[in-house]
């Protein structure tokens, strides 16, 4: 979860076996189509007037992170953040510019105008809303899985083996936490098996190497969408929070991104995006800005 950790780079895995719960990023998946609504005029009219002279609007983003963002085999950036900022343009008249930066440097990219806003996994926090605005787009917690039939219990994993990536807080907020706790009742720890990536810690667990695995929620979906039956969601999504496009704080460009997000949560479209990835859980009912 993009909150106050970085994310190691999330290099492909490519995989010979036909268990493997994933193979190289080669493009969109299946079912994808894009999404691009007709302006709203009455929309349009709430973009602030420099972006609307223009015609185009620019997001920052960082991948990879799938699915939210990452590169297909041709290097072009495709993803769920890309997706909807896309469908939000176009619902706002204008036409989408993503820019690939670091994710350290989109929010002072934000505040010196280089981008409009930023789509790249922002975690909805106090902290940052000292300074930006969130127009809030989906609901991301923790997710466990499993293997199909296996069933592991998120709160009685002692003893059991548990896949993680390197740098998230699956590692170091869930697991590890859970782990001493097992040991403070005096019950074996937690094995917890850390990749470079999430692709690596989802194939161990189709591959028998660990019971579970812990991920943020939209990443443990697109994972058990594209495993073939072998993998499944172990108890519900915990430790909830707000992904949010970032705008600076008070700008006019976050009523219309929230009207425009509401406009496609009111259309279907909204849905209908995200469901190729695998994401139907933590969708939001109202656009939001700052969680209200």
């Amino acid at each position: 979860m993009r909150r106050f950790l970085t994310l190691c780079a999330a290099a492909v895995l490519t995989c010979t076996l036909t268990a493997c719960v994933t193979n190289e990023e080669t493009g969109n998946p299946e079912g994808w189509q894009e999404i691009k609504p007709a302006a709203v005029p009455e929309i349009q009219a709430m973009v602030p007037e420099n972006i609307r002279q223009r015609g185009t609007i620019s997001i920052g983003t960082n991948p990879p992170f799938a699915p939210m963002e990452f590169k297909d085999s041709h290097g072009t950036i495709i993803g769920i953040d890309v997706d909807l900022a896309r469908a939000a343009a176009a619902v706002m008249g204008l036409e989408l510019i993503v820019q690939e930066q670091d994710f350290s440097l989109i929010l002072p990219s934000i505040s010196a105008g280089t981008v409009d806003f930023g789509a790249s996994g922002f975690t909805d926090s106090e902290e940052r809303r000292k300074n930006y605005d969130f127009v809030n787009y989906l609901s991301a917690g923790l997710q466990w899985a499993q293997q199909t039939g296996k069933p592991v219990d998120p709160d009685n994993a002692c003893g059991l083996t548990v896949a993680v990536q390197k740098g998230t807080v699956s590692e170091s907020d869930d697991v590890a936490v859970r782990s001493e706790e097992c040991v403070n009742q005096g019950k074996a720890p937690i094995k917890m098996l850390s990749y470079e990536t999430s692709d690596q810690a989802f194939t161990a667990l189709v591959l028998g190497r660990a019971d579970a695995v812990s991920a943020d929620s939209p990443i443990t979906a697109y994972a058990i969408a594209r495993a073939d039956g072998k993998i499944e969601k172990s108890g519900n999504i915990f430790d909830a929070a707000d992904y949010g496009w970032p705008v600076p704080k008070g700008s006019e460009l976050a009523p219309a991104l929230e009207a425009a997000l509401q406009h496609l949560i009111d259309t279907g479209d909204y849905a209908e995006t995200l469901k190729p990835w695998g994401v139907t859980e933590g969708l939001k009912p109202q656009a939001t800005i700052n969680g209200e």
